[in-house]
């Protein structure tokens, strides 16, 4: 059994209906992992069961050798960004990055400080006050990236939080996320259907193929010299 600071997907198995999900590999600290297949391949349904929201028919998700099957959501190590922002309309923006502290939102001085830095290191200074609502696609992103920030969980997931944004912008994002990553010595683990976000952002990708999560390769070698199930994917022949 790997030991340390990994992710390690010990022969897990999740089954939805009639479909199946299979997959063995490890995942460090500070790396950054793109995972990539079809549509309906199961690349939300991994990041899902590594959050939580799903349980596994077999085997485990470990990290740091602590197995996080019996952990509620809320108590993994685990920050995962959806792409809907997953914030609530009815709060300013800084309310809904103080939720990521406290969820009464009783900050102290403190905390109420470390708001207003996660949304100037976001370039949000300044629109804290303001509603979700209020703010554009881009904006929205950053916000939850700030909570995110703030939340500094070890692992972060990225359910394709940026694919309602531009080439330009997404790829801006992505390169902020590598940022906070960055400083927080994060795994970042980004679901993506675009092979130059993978290539630019992840050192690795794990590609879905027949319900089994493939083990992370160099990116760059994967996009070279791909495999027949990639080259489908990726329309060459």
């Amino acid at each position: 059994m790997p030991g340390g600071d990994v992710l390690e997907l010990d022969h897990l198995m999740l089954e939805q209906g009639g479909f199946r999900l299979s997959g063995h590999w490890t995942a460090n600290p500070g790396e950054r992992i793109a995972v990539m297949g079809p549509s309906g391949s199961g690349k939300s349904t991994l990041l899902s069961a590594i959050a939580g929201f799903l349980a596994l028919q077999f085997g485990a998700i470990r990290w740091e050798g602590r197995d996080m099957d019996s952990m509620a959501p809320g108590q993994r190590p685990v920050t995962i960004l959806f792409q809907d922002q997953n914030l609530f309309p009815h709060l300013t923006v800084a309310q809904n990055l103080g939720l990521g502290m406290r969820s009464d939102l009783r900050l102290s001085p403190d905390q109420r400080a470390q708001v207003e830095r996660a949304l100037e290191r976001v370039g949000l200074g300044g629109l804290g006050t303001r509603r979700p609502a209020q703010l554009s696609g881009g904006q929205a992103s950053r916000a939850a990236l700030a909570r995110a920030l703030l939340r500094a969980r070890p692992i972060l997931l990225l359910d394709e939080p940026f694919a309602a944004l531009g080439p330009a912008l997404r790829q801006e994002m992505l390169e902020l996320v590598g940022e906070v990553a960055a400083s927080t010595g994060a795994l970042v683990i980004l679901v993506t259907h675009d092979p130059d976000d993978a290539l630019s952002f992840a050192e690795r990708t794990a590609f879905i193929a027949e319900g089994v999560v493939q083990p992370p390769v160099p990116t760059a070698r994967l996009m070279a010299n791909p495999p027949p199930a990639v080259q489908d994917y990726l329309g060459r022949k």
